[in-house]
């Protein structure tokens, strides 16, 4: 029997009883054919024989739960930079070009994903946009739904972002759109983001269709949930010592899986992917061939994969060739039984220019900005104003409201004077032209200034600073570049990324954007930013779904309420 490759000498990881043996395997067609001893293959012959030379063997990493965007790049050079890492297969749910583009932006990440190496198989964004408290570019309804359904191969409905209206409006479009999902397309899984919910509330969420959750776990939520049948993906911030401890010592290897869901280009270029969570769990404690598990096995049942996430005869032949001395650095990466990445022979990326339609580089609908855009207009003519302070603190994406008194003068409100900073939004799809001001304080930037069009969920301009002067420049470099990210500091620019794919993707190589990147995280946190990661806590500032206290182009946002509040108390 002919067949094309024959891989020799390897210690080869098995799916089905969680260890390594020591055994030959063929490929042919992109498909493991035959497993088994030298002498048990020998009546085979090959095109090419690979000597693994002892090293271990494992299937492609598989990461079934992430958002392409949030690393600023796009599907090709995200796809680059996974190969090295060893991952062959993702779920990408494209709800940041969604919220600009609505199903146009779906379709084009989808077309763009043609030309990429590593299987991206989509999710549909659910909520585009997560509420009604903001202007998008985009929207996703059932209609969208149905279309993509019937054109695109999708994998699962993306995740369910506002639980609030699952639990307390039956004839919400949250509502309307799983009940739809669950009649039209009972076998696809639904994805859901559920934090904190246990008791007859999880319950509900489970009835509702939703099978999975992938924010910040406890030990009680996470018992909790794979108790209720749900399954839980495990990010890097749920990867504390006391989840892990229960990972170790509890048999729920079926019931889990750890997925990326948001990578900065600098820790992408720099560090990793999947593999950093892979590293990190088995440094933790637990069994390399657990580890291996809950980034192969179960993510591709959870997802109805059944044709990969084993080296097993029959499955698509992705598997990763092990360095010495590590458990998730890769020698080499192949994907259909071919070589797709050698650490020996490695290449600069190679990008594409225009991979989109001509008018996604051109979505930032604003006009140049002046410092009367920035004043702030008081209640009073002079005196105090009692205002509303958005307050970030390091370790959380999440801000805290707090009341301060402001001095008015002019009928203006002083801010310049104050310890707060300004913080202001302008809708920049062309739709409304609303714009919102609001108060800062806390872990952030003590001088100069941030503008940038990546912001979730509606990605419109959002600008953050201690004087006009820096924001005003830093938010005309940012619209006269049809989006971007920009730190200024006494009028001069200190680091600026361009992203002109709809404001929030770049088309440059990965280690030009990773290093753009790590430039403006080096900026931010010069002038005063203290954050674990400065451009997630920035972006997140104008998403309504994050408590306690955002802002959007209809104003403050009160999360918890669900509604607009005023600047003023």
């Amino acid at each position: 029997m002919h067949i094309e490759t024959i891989v020799t000498n390897a210690k080869v990881y098995n799916t089905y009883t969680k260890q390594f043996r020591e055994v030959d395997f063929a490929i042919d067609g992109g498909r493991f054919v035959a497993i088994g001893s030298k002498d048990e293959l020998k009546k085979l012959t090959a095109k090419t024989i690979i000597d693994a030379k002892k090293r271990s063997i494992i299937p492609g990493l598989i990461d079934i739960h992430l958002h392409i965007e949030s690393s600023m790049v796009t599907p090709e050079t995200f796809s680059y930079a996974l190969l090295q890492n060893g991952v062959t297969t993702i779920v990408p749910e494209p709800h940041e070009m969604a919220n600009v583009f609505g199903i146009e932006g779906v379709r084009a990440m989808i077309q763009a994903s043609d030309y990429c190496t590593v299987d991206m198989l989509y999710a549909i964004p659910s909520s585009v946009p997560a509420t009604s408290l903001e202007t998008t570019g985009g929207e996703i309804g059932i209609k969208e739904m149905d279309e993509l359904m019937a054109t695109e191969q999708i994998q699962c409905l993306g995740e369910i972002m506002n639980f609030v209206d699952v639990l307390h409006d039956q004839d919400s479009k949250t509502n309307q759109v799983l009940n739809h999902f669950r009649k039209h397309y009972p076998s696809l899984p639904i994805e859901g983001h559920v934090p904190k919910l246990t008791g007859l509330d999880l319950d509900q969420i489970l009835l509702s269709g939703i099978g999975s959750d992938h924010t910040h776990q406890t030990v009680d939520g996470m018992r909790a949930r794979i108790e209720a049948g749900m399954f839980v993906q495990i990010q890097e911030k749920s990867m504390t010592d006391d989840v892990l401890d229960y990972v170790k010592t509890h048999d729920i290897s079926e019931h889990f899986c750890f997925v990326t869901d948001d990578i900065m280009t600098d820790v992408l270029f720099e560090k990793g992917h999947l593999n950093i969570l892979a590293e990190k769990a088995v440094k933790a404690g637990m069994r390399y061939e657990d580890v291996i598990y809950a980034c192969t096995a179960t993510p591709a049942k959870r997802m109805n994969m059944i044709d990969r996430g084993a080296i097993a005869v029959g499955k698509i032949a992705d598997f990763a060739i092990v360095d010495e001395n590590s458990y998730f650095s890769f020698s080499a990466v192949y994907k259909n039984g071919v070589c797709v990445f050698d650490a020996l022979l490695k290449e600069n990326q190679k990008v594409r220019p225009d991979q989109f339609p001509a008018h996604f580089y051109k979505s930032v609908h604003l006009p140049h900005l002046t410092a009367e855009d920035f004043i702030i207009k008081a209640e009073n003519t002079s005196g105090e104003q009692l205002v509303r302070v958005m307050n970030v603190k390091d370790g959380s994406t999440f801000t805290k409201e707090t009341h301060v008194p402001l001095s008015v003068q002019g009928g203006m409100l002083e801010w310049e004077r104050s310890d707060c900073r300004l913080i202001a939004t302008f809708e920049r799809h062309k739709k409304t032209g609303n714009r919102a001001h609001g108060l800062i304080a806390g872990d952030i930037i003590q001088e100069g200034a941030i503008a940038t069009t990546y912001s979730h969920d509606n990605h419109n301009l959002l600008v953050i600073g201690t004087n006009v002067a820096d924001m005003v420049k830093a938010a005309n470099m940012v619209i006269e570049a049809q989006g971007g990210f920009c730190v200024t500091h006494n009028n001069d620019v200190k680091a600026f990324l361009p992203l002109p794919v709809g404001g929030i993707l770049s088309e440059a190589p990965l280690e030009e954007v990773g290093r753009n990147v790590k430039q403006l995280v080096e900026a931010m946190k010069a002038l005063g930013y203290k954050h674990y990661n400065p451009i997630m806590s920035v972006s997140t500032l104008s998403l309504p779904v994050s408590p306690a206290l955002k802002i959007t182009d209809f104003g403050l946002i009160d999360v918890n309420k669900g509604k607009v509040v005023s600047l003023f108390v």
